[in-house]
Order: C-alpha cells, then sequence, then structure tokens
C-alpha cells in the first residue's frame, strides 16, 4: 500500500512527502508560498504522462530532447468544483521524431500507463492534442 503524508506548516500552509520521502510545499491560493492543492491533481496528471511518453520514445528509438506538457481545465462553479474537463497540450523535440509515433507513444499512457489519467477519468474528460517542434541547430 502507498502511503503520503501532509503536514500543516501554518495558516494555509502544508508540506506533502510521498512515498519515497520527497516533498512539495502546498497553499491556498491566497497565500501564494506554494501550489494550490487542486492544481497540482494537473501537475500529476502531466507529469505521470511525461514519464510514461519519453520512456515509450527511447523504446521506439526516437528520443525526445525536450517536453513540456501545458494543462488546462475547466472546473464547476460550484462547490466542490471538480475538474470535468482536462487538455493536455504536448509539445515535443526530437531529432527522429514522427507524428505517428508520438501520438501513439500519448495514446500509450493516456489509455494503458498512466495511473493519474485513469483515476481522473472516472471524472474528467482528458483530451490531448500535440506538436512537433523543430529542434535547435
Amino acid at each position: 500500500m502507498i502511503q503520503t503524508t501532509v503536514q500543516w506548516i501554518s495558516g494555509k500552509n502544508f508540506i506533502g512527502v510521498d512515498s519515497t520521502r520527497h516533498s512539495v510545499v502546498l497553499s491556498a491560493e491566497d497565500h501564494g508560498i506554494g501550489v494550490k492543492p487542486s492544481e497540482m491533481l494537473l501537475v500529476a496528471l502531466s507529469s505521470c504522462t511525461a514519464v510514461d511518453v519519453v520512456g515509450i520514445m527511447e523504446k521506439k528509438r526516437e528520443p525526445l530532447s525536450f517536453l513540456e506538457i501545458i494543462a488546462t481545465g475547466e472546473r464547476d462553479s460550484e462547490p466542490p468544483w471538480p475538474y470535468r474537463k482536462i487538455n493536455l497540450h504536448y509539445q515535443v523535440k526530437g531529432k527522429t521524431l514522427t507524428e505517428s509515433s508520438v501520438e501513439q507513444a500519448i495514446r500509450l499512457s493516456q489509455e494503458k500507463y498512466c495511473s493519474v489519467a485513469a483515476t481522473v477519468r472516472g471524472v474528467a474528460e482528458i483530451t490531448t492534442s500535440f506538436e512537433i517542434l523543430p529542434v535547435d541547430g
């Protein structure tokens, strides 16, 4: 069983610690010293799929030299404000990338490997888009 902890620091500020003892600062929007917990969900989703896509592209022998995922979300206007729509836009660079390989890596991540996507998908519609950026030099 995986275990994480969140410890209250002061006010509306907290330290979250994962099962491998890595930490992150979280806070309410009006305290501004840490990540907003609701936006941490988008960060978790993006980083989960990022790990997958990097690994899949390496296995395809089409390694990435750059990856950035821009996550946008639409939430309900009433409490508890769940996300209903999330879009992940992948920006990638690599010398040997093909559109079909990038598309397949994203699809595999979303449909098979990303546990955060599998969890969120029951509440929010997740859509994806991508662009292959030119390699510098």
